[in-house]
């Protein structure tokens, strides 16, 4: 008994001796395998661009911009000679958000304003504060401010702001991203009304950021970056297409009209393609061949070298088909500029229209118009074969967006003339969502019908135009005049009586 009672004494005095001792060498060990860890993960650094260097962007170089750049241009001028202001007690704007579609030059504008003025320009993307440690984003952020600070006349872009501005949930997932937005928030309270530094900021979804950073004196300027007009789409052309050779027959002007709704990242990227194909070809300048292949290429995709048997190419010709014949009876639509039965992207044949104007609203009826055209493919097999494929799957999928949108937004069903019945409205009756579902059937419906009935009356015409797809695979628009000749429009918008309905809306083309 005397031994046990030795032992158990020694192990109570090696556990109250040497146990706290243990227990702090693990702790250490952890915390340096964290510092370890922390240490090895790549340090991202915000992108600095000082005035005057290479990659400086100018005034001239942001095309298509004019509304963006009027506001703008105070914040050069703060910068440039900010007593000019203080002393009559006026203060820049503290931040400037650019929100609008991907590709319109928010980046570039903001570029442009840091040369223009003569500031420092730091960019860093907001996913580059989004870290799994705690604090990390919260000091990236700190150390980005007061780098800026130190350099000011500076400005603070930060891109992608949703990634780190997103509304908080108030729930304990999103701890670390809390934190870093607050962060963000102290960092834009705290400049004085001397500080000559400017935040900005871009988003694709401005409807998600959290409502502190849109309160005045933070983020309390907002600037609309949308696709350009035709003025606009040229402009960006001719900046694009700076150093490299034309052909005398290049028209820049017939190439914005046939872009609309493209994006100035896209016709960038157009003038690329353009260049790559006449160097592919083996030639010195840019013809007007280049360019249409390369809107062939950024609008409907990579041409694809699918296996097509002759069956699958007849029904593909009448489709196509159906698409081009009904656009060209609906005058309403904007006009066919060419069909091909030649797969590009994941589409296996495509109908491309173009507008030939510049348009921002539309009535009820051309919108109908646009449905019945849509619809127009599925309807050929349907008249020549007697069944239909799943090759309007995606034909399907833009008329009930059009439908939804036009019931539950625009007010543009048969019963629904004077109030929206948006989907995430819940205080909507269980009468009223059965009202709103069936007025939206009841217009894609009417579309299907009117689409086999002319498509039934003009089956002869539509004989013509699948027989010279098959021959020659792609028609264009001068092709596929010929072969309508003189036919009377089938038009819903030719039949407007009084004051038409109107929508803020505007589809500029369809594949």
């Amino acid at each position: 008994m005397g031994a046990v009672a030795d032992i158990s004494s020694y192990a109570q005095t090696f556990a109250l001796d040497w146990l706290p001792v243990l227990f702090f060498l693990l702790m250490c060990v952890v915390v340096w395998l964290l510092w370890r860890t922390v240490k090895m993960m790549p340090r991202v650094k915000p992108m600095e661009i000082t005035p005057g260097s290479e990659v400086s962007v100018r005034w001239e170089d942001v095309a298509g911009l004019d509304e963006a750049k009027e506001e703008l241009q105070e914040v050069v001028d703060f910068l440039r000679d900010p007593k000019r202001f203080e002393r009559l007690g006026a203060r820049v704007p503290k931040g400037i958000l650019f929100h609008g579609p991907p590709g319109t030059g928010k980046t570039l504008a903001a570029k442009a304003v840091a040369n223009e003025s003569g500031a420092r320009f730091y960019s860093q993307s907001a996913s580059a504060f989004v870290e799994m440690f705690a604090g990390l984003g919260a000091a990236r952020i700190r150390k980005l401010f007061e780098e800026a600070r130190k350099n000011a006349p500076s400005i603070v872009f930060i891109d992608e702001l949703d990634a780190v501005g997103m509304r908080r949930s108030g729930n304990s997932f999103n701890r670390e991203q809390d934190q870093t937005l607050n962060q963000l928030l102290v960092e834009l309270d705290g400049f004085g009304p001397r500080d000559q530094v400017v935040v900005m900021g871009a988003s694709n979804r401005l409807q998600d950021l959290d409502p502190a950073l849109l309160r005045p004196g933070r983020f309390d300027r907002q600037i609309l970056v949308q696709p350009p007009d035709l003025k606009g789409r040229l402009e960006i052309l001719r900046v694009h297409t700076k150093g490299k050779p034309l052909a005398a027959e290049i028209d820049l002007e017939i190439v914005a009209r046939h872009t609309a709704g493209l994006t100035g990242a896209d016709l960038a990227n157009i003038c690329n393609e353009a260049a790559i194909c006449a160097g592919r070809s083996g030639r010195r300048s840019l013809n007007q061949g280049d360019f249409d292949h390369a809107m062939d290429r950024v609008i409907a995709g990579l041409q694809q070298r699918r296996v097509i048997t002759d069956k699958e190419k007849r029904i593909l010709a009448y489709h196509e088909g159906g698409h081009a014949l009904m656009a060209h009876l609906m005058s309403a639509v904007s006009p066919v500029q060419k069909a091909t039965i030649i797969a590009r992207g994941t589409a296996l044949g495509y109908t491309l229209n173009l507008p030939e104007e510049e348009r921002y609203l539309h009535t009820k009826e051309e919108l109908q118009d646009w449905m019945v055209v849509t619809l127009a493919g599925r309807a050929a097999e349907q008249v020549v074969f007697g069944r239909v494929t799943n090759g309007a799957a995606n034909d399907l999928e833009k008329v009930t967006e059009l439908a939804r949108s036009m019931v539950f937004e625009y007010g543009m069903g048969d019963g629904t003339e004077s109030r929206t019945m948006r989907a995430d409205n819940y205080s909507l009756s269980e009468e009223s969502k059965r009202t709103r579902d069936h007025e939206q059937s009841r217009l894609t419906d009417r579309a299907y019908a009117d689409a086999l009935r002319i498509i039934t009356k003009h089956r002869a015409l539509l004989d013509r135009v699948a027989a010279a797809l098959l021959e020659r695979e792609t028609l264009s628009r001068v092709e596929l005049m010929e072969l309508f000749g003189d036919v009377e429009p089938e038009s819903h918008a030719s039949e407007t009586v009084g004051v038409p309905q109107v929508v803020a809306a505007d589809r500029n083309a369809s594949a």
